[in-house]
């Protein structure tokens, strides 16, 4: 069963949120393995793709 694109568009504009937030707010942590700022710019950009993509989608499908 296929999602809908409406579904693509809130999970990526929350995940681009949370991406945000991340890189804003942890600045001066530090964790071994990776920082939580370089996690927040891949989720960002991984959210804006997403949501790119259901709008791409949802644009096609009332075409």
């Amino acid at each position: 069963m296929r999602r809908p694109p409406e579904r693509n568009v809130w999970e990526g504009s929350a995940t681009f949120l949370i991406g945000l937030v991340l890189w804003l707010t942890t600045g001066g942590v530090e964790v071994p393995v990776v920082t939580p700022t370089k996690v927040g710019i891949v989720m960002m950009c991984f959210g804006g793709a997403q949501t790119a993509w259901g709008l791409f989608r949802s644009a096609r499908r009332r075409a």
